[in-house]
């Protein structure tokens, strides 16, 4: 009796060990985010762009235009037109476009003119041409209201999110040039010198603060926080910077981030606001079809991380419960070429 006890015992440990080796490893789920943004600027049809199929890949909710969807610089709306349609007729972006809603705003080169503002001739025109190219309705609002701003809202069962497209070039006031040769432009600090022009800041002003959503992302075509390197941004007018941040402090307006191209580099700025909650985030992602690969270096007071001069797109994961948004730089294949998450 005492040999079959020992027996059963052995047999017992066996078994055990066995069944624990064979115990499956635990596989830790990853968390899909509530929803998915994709942008990007600075797009030449007549290049190649790599990045069509990685980013229907990646199964976004929209895509934003950042600006420069084409480099037409040109007051011939037919060929304005017939650069846009070239644009359509890239097999990779058709598919992104039947599958995903497109959104954005315009820039300089699609606008008309380099560095263009207010006073370009034909800016009435090219609204046109641009929202056509949008697929914009005939009998939207959008039709009769000068410049290319909107707001698109999009709710899930998860929570909310507000796009704010900014248009930076229609109501533009005169840059001014920098004596300085290798500074193309200074700080306009005339009183009446705008950005947006009296109609679209009192439009969002009423967008942000009236917005329940989770996060509010402002599209603008130029840079906002990086504003010393001399070229377009929105520190070329220091006291449209100082009525925007203002704006988004006063409006109690939650998860607000500014996303911008134009510079074909793509960087991520930071700067923490009296009054606001969390820091403040302008994601610049620029440029899909070519970037300035030979950057050596500039300032930039609010960088975080390293400036990425390769062609790049940008995508932000929102995830609403836990408020937090996974910011990312892509290169060709799904290369993360560099990452920022804030919680907010």
């Amino acid at each position: 009796m005492k040999h079959f006890s020992v027996l059963f015992l052995l047999v017992a440990l066996i078994l055990g060990c066995k069944k624990k080796e064979e115990k499956p490893p635990t596989i830790q789920e990853e968390v899909k985010p509530d929803f998915v943004v994709v942008f990007g600027s600075c797009n030449m049809p007549q290049e190649p762009n790599p990045f069509w199929d990685d980013i229907l890949a990646e199964h976004p909710d929209i895509w934003i235009w950042g600006g420069d969807i084409v480099y037409a610089d040109t007051e011939d709306m037919d060929r304005l037109r017939s650069i846009y349609a070239m644009q359509d007729t890239v097999s990779g972006y058709a598919k992104l476009k039947a599958e995903v809603p497109i959104i954005g705003t315009w820039d300089d080169h699609d606008f008309g003119i380099n560095d263009g503002g207010a006073s370009f001739a034909v800016k009435k025109e090219s609204q046109q041409v641009f929202l056509d190219f949008m697929g914009v309705p005939q009998d939207s609002e959008r039709r009769t209201r000068e410049g290319v701003y909107a707001s698109h809202d999009y709710e899930t069962e998860a929570g909310k999110l507000k796009v704010i497209i900014l248009d930076t070039r229609y109501f533009r006031s005169d840059l001014v040039k920098d004596e300085d040769p290798k500074r193309r432009y200074k700080p306009n600090i005339d009183s009446n010198a705008t950005i947006l022009g009296d109609a679209q800041w009192v439009w969002l002003q009423n967008e942000l603060s009236n917005s329940d959503a989770d996060f509010n992302l402002i599209m603008s075509s130029i840079q906002f926080l990086s504003g010393e390197h001399g070229f377009e941004s929105w520190g070329n007018f220091p006291k449209e910077v100082e009525k925007l941040e203002n704006m988004i402090v006063a409006s109690g307006a939650n998860g607000v981030i500014i996303l911008s191209g134009d510079r074909h580099i793509s960087e991520f700025s930071k700067k923490d606001l009296p009054g606001l909650a969390y820091p403040l985030i302008d994601f610049t992602s620029s440029g899909l079809t070519h970037s300035y690969f030979s950057f050596s270096g500039e300032p930039n007071r609010y960088r975080v991380g390293e400036v990425v001069s390769n062609k790049s797109y940008g995508i932000i994961s929102l995830n609403f419960k836990k408020k937090e948004a996974d910011m990312k730089m892509m290169g060709d294949n799904g290369a993360v070429l560099q990452e920022l998450k804030q919680t907010y």
